[in-house]
């Protein structure tokens, strides 16, 4: 059953995104002076005493977009407010009442929703006497708030489970299975490809580049299990940010990077790939995040290339990410969606397989035997002695050798490619850490390695002079004699 639903709603600026911030108790929605920032609606699960609810953010009524997407976004806004099972209706205390907090107010009574009356940026010592014209817009109790300062926070959140408290359940929600973040550069169908996955039109989408401003969270199911997925900004080179909005968007996409266990990197066919497409693909592979590389829009690239051309092409160009899988999809007409989303599963499977020692070393004793490290220039020979895994997401692997400044890059390429080849998780990234053997350490055979023999013998010890004896103690047997 899904959670009962509050919708944050109000006219452009009145701090609607800061309001879902100081509930949830940490930044989700982008807060700038620039009214309009959201666009599509945020949402997020807060629990307060035991009971939870999805908490959703909208865009401002009434707002001139100045891509002309108001219809849009308004659409974005009559859905949260059908769906909610409460209304937090967020003005001004600072501005007072406005004729467009009336249209909202009229709007809303029409919805028959419970409904509360939030006077936000109340931290002004005259709030009380500003705040009394709202009482004329008769859509629930009027309640003092400052969302800058946490004011109210307590008292809001015990008001909202008054409401709710029947509908909920009183259980935690499930913990989506996989977290899946789109990133790639604008206007490359991210949005489009979120809404298949929805089978509803959860987030705006517009042939104007830049629409989604924010990292969108969308919960999903399939086949009865939970999915996140994450809608991301458009990326653009950093020389061509129009504002604080873009530059935020862009580090919500690195967020989102750090915090999704598979990324689907969407690439336009009917485009050759950039630079921003090689930087977001670095930053991927810096991060060890398993990757699809989803070539969107493939039936407008017919009869210019075949899939397998395409696939050596983005090896060529993307070559950082040469352990990710190539998909090729049409997501407005939902081709090859569901096919990602499975692929997407195989790789989080791989990512946390782990492998047992004598298998792993099985598999370096086949790649030096193929390959035999070779003296790199003024440090010597490498020599591998075992190896062990240490962790998953990704899968870690520690190296034990004689000196770790001897791993050169391009050995360290050709092991790597080897051990996807030769190990369970051959589309997914593997960490390689290497570590010096210790002064006084076993050198005992390993599994697959032989014996680990020392680099060079100990030196023998000569065996111990006796004392010379001093100059007074030779005068003094001197004397003895002559005695």
């Amino acid at each position: 059953m899904p959670l009962p639903m509050v919708a944050i709603v109000g006219r452009p600026n009145v701090g609607k995104s800061s309001l879902l911030n100081m509930l949830a108790g940490r930044r989700i929605s982008i807060v700038d002076p620039t009214a309009g920032v959201t666009r599509d609606r945020i949402q997020t699960v807060v629990e307060h005493e035991g009971v939870y609810f999805e908490l959703v953010d909208t865009g401002g009524y009434g707002i001139v977009d100045r891509d002309d997407l108001g219809d849009h976004v308004e659409r974005q806004i009559r859905y949260a407010v059908s769906e909610a099972a409460l209304i937090l209706f967020v003005v001004d205390a600072r501005e007072g009442l406005t004729a467009l907090d009336q249209a909202v107010a009229e709007w809303l009574r029409t919805s028959n929703k419970p409904t509360i009356l939030l006077a936000n940026k109340a931290d002004a010592p005259n709030t009380l006497i500003d705040v009394g014209d709202f009482h004329r817009l008769g859509v629930g109790d009027l309640m003092l708030v400052s969302a800058l300062h946490r004011r109210g926070e307590d008292e809001l959140k015990e008001r909202i489970v008054e409401h709710i408290r029947p509908l909920a359940e009183g259980q935690a929600p499930e913990d989506p299975v996989m977290k899946i973040a789109l990133v790639g550069r604008r206007n490359v169908g991210k949005s489009t490809f979120i809404n298949a996955l929805a089978g509803q039109e959860r987030v705006i989408v517009s042939e104007i580049p830049g629409t989604t401003r924010d990292a969108v969270d969308v919960r999903f199911e399939r086949d009865g299990r939970t999915y996140l997925a994450i809608d991301t900004a458009g990326v653009r080179k950093k020389n061509k940010l129009a504002d604080d909005i873009e530059y935020y968007g862009f580090h919500r996409a690195e967020l989102s990077i750090r915090r999704a266990d598979v990324i689907l990197f969407l690439i336009d066919a009917t485009s050759e790939v950039g630079q921003v497409d090689k930087r977001l693909a670095g930053y991927i592979a810096e991060q060890y995040k398993p990757c699809i590389l989803v070539v969107n829009k493939w039936d407008l690239a017919k009869g210019r290339a075949t899939s397998d051309d395409y696939g050596e092409y983005l090896l060529k160009t993307l070559p950082g990410l040469d352990y990710a899988p190539v998909a090729f999809t049409t997501a407005n007409q939902g081709r090859n969606v569901q096919a990602v989303i499975d692929l997407a599963s195989s790789l989080f499977k791989q990512s946390r397989t782990r492998v047992t020692t004598a298998e792993l070393n099985a598999a370096i004793e086949t790649a030096t035997s193929e390959n035999v490290p070779k003296p790199k220039h003024g440090v010597g020979k490498l020599k591998i002695y075992y190896g062990t895994q240490v962790a998953v997401e990704p899968p870690t692997i520690v190296l034990f050798v004689n000196d770790p400044t001897r791993v050169s890059q391009t050995y360290e390429r050709f092991l790597t490619r080897r051990l996807h080849e030769l190990l369970p998780y051959p589309e997914v990234p593997i960490r390689i850490m290497y570590r010096g053997r210790r002064v006084g350490e076993p050198t005992a055979d390993r599994p697959g390695q032989g014996k680990a023999r020392p680099e060079s013998s100990p030196r023998k010890r000569k065996p111990a002079q006796p004392r010379r004896a001093s100059q007074s103690t030779k005068t003094g047997k001197k004397e003895a004699r002559r005695r």
